[in-house]
C-alpha cells in the first residue's frame, strides 16, 4: 500500500504537530506571513493574483514548515526573481515604499526563520524572547530604511563619475568582506 518511509514520515509529523507549542507555532507563522507578503508585493499583480498564487504561497510557507533547510534562501530568490520580472518585464515603477517593504519583509522572513531554526516546535518559551528578537529586528529595517532613503537622496546628487567611482569601491568593499569572512570560516 504505502511505503514504510512515507508512513513513518507521516506518522512522525503528526507527532510533532501534536507536541508543538503557541510561541513556536506563531514563529512559524509569522515565517509563513512575511514571505507570502513578500511574494505578493514583489511579484507583478498580473501572476500574483492569478493561477500562481498557489505556488508563489507554497514556496514562501516552505519555510515555515522546514526552517532549518535552504527554503528560506529558494523563497528569497524567488521574490527578488519577482521583483526583477515586474520592474523589467512589466516595467513597473520601482516605488520607495515597494523597496522598503520588500527588503523589511524579506529581513523579518530571513530572522524568524533563524529563529525557528534553533527554536524546537515544542519548546516553551517566553514571549520576551521573541520580543527581543523582533525589537532588534525593528531596529535594524528602520536603520536600513533611513540609510536606504538618504543613499537614494544623495544617488541624485552624486549623478555621473562620482556615482559610478562610489559604487565599484562599494562593490569592492563587499567583495573584500565577503572573502575575508569566507577566509575566516574555512580556519
Amino acid at each position: 500500500m504505502w511505503p514504510a518511509a512515507l508512513t513513518d514520515r507521516v506518522d512522525r509529523a503528526r507527532r510533532v504537530a501534536g507536541r508543538a507549542t503557541l510561541v513556536p507555532l506563531l514563529v512559524r507563522c509569522g515565517i509563513a506571513l512575511s514571505l507570502v507578503l513578500a511574494m505578493v508585493v514583489a511579484w507583478p499583480a498580473e501572476i500574483a493574483g492569478g493561477r500562481f498564487l498557489l505556488p508563489l504561497i507554497a514556496v514562501a510557507a516552505y519555510p515555515a514548515i522546514a526552517p532549518r533547510g535552504r527554503g528560506a534562501t529558494v523563497a528569497i530568490l524567488v521574490v527578488v526573481a519577482g521583483w526583477i520580472a515586474d520592474t523589467t518585464w512589466f516595467d513597473a515603477r520601482a516605488a520607495l515604499w515597494r523597496v522598503l517593504a520588500i527588503g523589511t519583509l524579506l529581513y523579518l522572513g530571513h530572522t524568524l526563520t533563524a529563529l525557528a531554526a534553533v527554536l524546537p516546535s515544542d519548546a516553551v518559551v517566553n514571549t520576551d524572547v521573541v520580543t527581543t528578537w523582533l525589537g532588534r529586528a525593528a531596529v535594524v529595517v528602520l536603520i536600513s530604511a533611513v540609510l536606504t532613503v538618504i543613499a537614494l537622496g544623495l544617488a541624485a546628487e552624486l549623478s555621473g563619475g562620482a556615482f559610478v567611482i562610489a559604487t565599484l569601491v562599494g562593490l569592492a568593499g563587499a567583495v573584500a568582506a565577503t572573502m575575508l569572512l569566507a577566509r575566516l570560516l574555512r580556519r
